[in-house]
């Protein structure tokens, strides 16, 4: 039986990920410290024989009994509220904690699959955004924690990959939306859904209408698979390449609510980026993948798994 290790499996895309590996007749090992993971996630795979939950802090070394043939270093604060709150956490879960989950890969001769982020082009001067273009980060900025967190665990990987000959994949995620969401973490899906199921205005930053992608996360899983067990060693984007402005999505979250949920206005936050969508070209010919999921039906999906979290007497 294959076995795979899940850092950060206990958070929204990790717990997403466990599931499909084990669909996939994986053995998975969860690794989680819980800080911005709940258990809840994986609630329903604590009595499974081929499931196993470990509670530790990657950036502290640590080892696994028995082979391993798969390593995903998940782990990391992912929204813009726990990076701004937990800056030093995610400085060291991308440095520390890659560097950790980089030789236990080695010493198991084991796959080794980075979660790297969208984040690594900042504030974009390309669009849409290739895996071959550079980045406009501001190191120095608050987002600066998150961003530079994930471009140093990019080089470190590859340095890996070329001195100890590690067998390396780095999969660059765009926006991503689903159930599992935590509903306050700051990003705009569960921000926009939450307020409007309780009949709030929805909080808009800036003028609304800088672009985002948004990706359902089975999609997003189905295209991080196919990169692990693919020969592709060179980052890949996956996401959605559908662009459209926050203002429009906050207009078809209210449509799919019926919600009457006005829109209030606040200021952009620092280096907040303006565009953001990716180019998936390597993707859809190296792994033949591109998201097949509506927006229509993965915001109905994730509509109703915070209907059911929160308003137990309205579910539909």
């Amino acid at each position: 039986m294959i076995t795979s290790l899940v850092t950060g499996g206990a958070g929204f895309l990790g717990s997403h990920l466990c599931d499909r590996l084990l669909k996939e007749s994986h053995r998975v090992v969860c690794v989680d410290n819980l800080l911005t993971g709940n258990k809840n996630n994986i609630a329903h795979l604590f009595d499974r024989d081929d499931f196993t939950f470990l509670e530790h802090d990657v950036t502290r070394p640590f080892e696994i009994d028995g082979p391993l043939d798969n390593v995903l270093h998940f782990a990391s604060p992912a929204s813009p509220i726990d990076y701004l709150e937990l800056p030093i956490q995610t400085l060291k879960v991308g440095s520390l904690g890659t560097h950790n989950t980089l030789g236990l890969a080695m010493a198991k001769r084991a796959r080794y699959l980075l979660a790297s982020t969208s984040e690594v082009y900042g504030d974009p001067l390309v669009h849409p955004q290739p895996e071959s273009y550079w980045g406009n980060v501001n190191p120095v900025g608050p987002r600066g924690v998150y961003d530079e967190a994930k471009r140093f665990a990019e080089a470190m990987v590859m340095a890996y990959h070329r001195v100890h000959a590690v067998d390396t994949r780095i999969v660059r995620i765009f926006n991503t939306y689903g159930p599992r969401m935590r509903p306050h973490d700051g990003r705009v899906v569960p921000a926009f859904i939450d307020q409007a199921l309780r009949g709030e205005p929805l909080t808009v930053f800036g003028d609304g209408l800088q672009t985002r992608s948004f990706c359902f996360v089975d999609d997003l899983v189905e295209g991080i698979f196919r990169l692990l067990i693919s020969e592709v060693t060179d980052p890949v984007n996956i996401g959605n390449p559908h662009e459209m402005t926050v203002l429009e999505f906050a207009e078809k979250i209210t449509e799919l609510i019926d919600s009457d949920s006005e829109v209030v206005f606040k200021p952009l936050p620092i280096d907040d980026p303006k565009t953001r969508q990716p180019d998936i070209s390597n993707a859809r010919r190296q792994l033949e993948w591109e998201p097949i999921v509506s927006l229509e039906e993965g915001l109905t999906k994730t509509i109703e798994y915070f209907r059911e979290l929160f308003l137990p007497s309205e579910r539909k």
